[in-house]
């Protein structure tokens, strides 16, 4: 965020909101030295503070109104008035205009630009009246990149590599003087994929072509088909960014990219595994800027949000999260530690991998290589002095049984195990084999979740439910009218039907009864009767409340959720 304005004491500012510490502030002041950049960046860039809380305490500071662009619907008549390349050097979004009474209105990270200001009159006529808000720069930077179209021509790339014709599209806004179309080429693909919000990349080789997909939503989809010729070249330019062996083509190797693409730092986990046809490259997507959400926006039921609230207030214990892979468990996880993320607690991960980086948090990964697994790495964290622990995962017996020993020395400890509902998440406990004893008293609960697509609100169509599908719905056969909706497909979801993903949650907490019960060997039956009687709902009931509420379809929750049963 800039602060090149009239001067704000902001250090003191921030000091004395206690957004940071004296001592946060004196490291800052000296790496802004040493960059030579405005102290608000310079937070920023350490995690000392949010651009968000940067923004709105500037635009507090100086009578300005800030704007979160995230949440901004801009207007495509007004960006087309400015230049693309003007708009990225004064870092200055449109939002609207307002053809009758010539106003525009703009979003700047510097809203005492004076200059790019007049600059904007004598674009538009000195009679344009201009409204700033203030915005930060990786937003405003990862806007343009969104709202001017997209920078790199993947087809224009291809046209280069075939006919030796430079591609001027891509060109004119590459950020190096040259690049090799073949750089260009795979930069495109890696920021084209980011910007339609895949969560991984496949590169797959076949006999006479390599096939790209993207898994958009948790699902997969063909983006495009090129030429067996790229696939080597493709695959080389990888493993270097990657930082792999190009010689190594029979072994398995895992890598890692980290890369600046609209505004923000993106890291990608890299995978090659040898097939008949070549090696099969996998990029896992890790965008911090969707990595953490808070409590609040993840769509719990006022009654799982109570009982998830009362585990977490609980001073030792563990709390699970399970559900199948890529299901959203780190995510979840992460969240749950941010919300409780502060200074007067200590709080150290063991990862594998460490996906996003947090502020205040003690990351550590598992090295196989240093003979540090999980049950390792749990042990030597118990020696530094933590207050809440998160565990990756549990896989074996000796991970649980370091995970409840850290529980029952008064710790709060966070990790997953694969099961297929929350009560059957205890099942799998005991399967790697954990005492029964060893679990009553020191789980606080259990979160199972899976991730549903939404429907896209565009182009949904409702309509009467049928006869089986009142059935799964739990709804009367004979009673009133219910609208539930189909997908359909639209521009403005690519023609998929849906846009974006939630979570679908149970959570089931646990009391004395259900210690008990645990105890004394009972069924899953009996104890999701106890549970139920306490109010829990299952994965399926919170997905029909999604359907019921018009937020996805019923094909869709039972894509991820067994609703069979549900009929009788």
């Amino acid at each position: 965020m800039s602060d090149n304005r009239p001067k704000v004491m902001l250090g003191e500012l921030l000091v004395e909101k206690g957004v940071v510490s004296q001592d946060q502030l004196r490291i800052a002041l000296t790496e802004q030295k040493r960059q030579d950049n405005p102290l608000g960046k310079v937070l920023v860039e350490m995690g000392f503070v949010s651009e968000g809380v940067m923004r709105d305490i500037l635009g507090e500071a100086l009578g300005q109104q800030s704007v979160d662009l995230s949440k901004v619907v801009v207007d495509s008549e007004a960006v087309k008035l400015v230049p693309k390349e003007f708009a990225k050097r004064v870092r200055m979004l449109p939002l609207s205009y307002n053809k009758r009474t010539n106003h525009l209105t703009v979003a700047m990270s510097n809203t005492f630009n004076v200059v790019a200001l007049d600059q904007i009159r004598s674009l538009l006529g000195e009679d344009v009246n201009i409204t700033t808000l203030l915005a930060g720069d990786a937003q405003i930077d990862g806007a343009i990149d969104q709202f001017f179209g997209f920078e790199l021509s993947v087809d224009g790339i291809i046209r280069e590599m075939e006919t030796g014709e430079v591609d001027q599209v891509s060109m004119a806004n590459y950020s190096h003087e040259y690049s090799q179309p073949l750089v260009r080429l795979v930069d495109s693909l890696l920021s084209d994929a980011v910007k339609r919000g895949a969560s991984d990349i496949h590169f797959e080789p076949e006999a006479s072509f390599l096939r790209i997909r993207y898994r958009i939503d948790g699902v997969m989809r063909q983006i495009r088909s090129l030429h067996a010729n790229y696939r080597s070249m493709i695959t080389v330019r990888l493993k270097v960014m990657a930082g792999l062996n190009i010689a190594e083509t029979r072994a398995p190797q895992d890598g890692h990219i980290s890369l600046q693409l609209f505004g923000r730092s993106v890291d990608f986990r890299v995978s090659c595994m040898a097939t008949t046809c070549g090696e099969n490259i996998v990029l896992r997507i890790l965008d911090r800027q969707k990595g953490i959400i808070s409590l609040e926006s993840m769509d719990f039921t006022d009654d799982s949000l109570a009982n998830l609230k009362l585990m977490m207030a609980r001073p030792e214990g563990i709390i699970l999260v399970t559900g199948p892979t890529g299901s959203g468990k780190t995510t979840t996880l992460y969240s749950l530690l941010n919300s409780i993320n502060n200074e007067s607690i200590n709080i150290m991960t063991l990862e594998d991998p460490v996906e996003y980086p947090m502020n205040q948090i003690r990351q550590s990964q598992v090295n196989p290589a240093a003979k540090m697994g999980f049950a390792e790495g749990v042990r030597a964290m118990l020696r530094q002095d933590p207050d809440v622990i998160l565990v990756g995962e549990i896989r074996d017996k000796e991970t649980a049984e370091m995970a409840m020993r850290a529980a029952m020395t008064g710790h709060q400890v966070y990790s997953t195990v694969h099961a297929t509902s929350a009560i059957k998440a205890i099942g799998r406990l005991l399967d790697i084999g954990v005492p029964k004893e060893l679990l009553a008293g020191n789980i606080i609960g259990v979160l199972g979740q899976r991730l549903i697509r939404r429907l896209c609100t565009q182009c949904r169509q409702p309509y009467e439910p049928g006869a089986i599908e009142r059935q799964l719905l739990g709804l009367d056969r004979e009673g009133g009218a219910v609208t539930i909706y189909r997908d359909v497909g639209c521009s403005h979801c690519d023609h998929q039907g849906y846009k974006g993903r939630q979570a679908i949650l149970e959570v089931l907490r646990f009391d004395e009864a259900l210690d008990e019960l645990l105890v004394h060997s009972a069924t899953f039956s009996e104890m999701e009767r106890a549970a139920r009687a306490k109010g829990f709902q299952s994965l399926a009931e919170d997905g029909i409340r999604c359907v019921l509420d018009g937020r996805t379809t019923l094909s869709e929750v039972s894509r991820v959720v067994d609703l069979t049963q549900r009929i009788q």
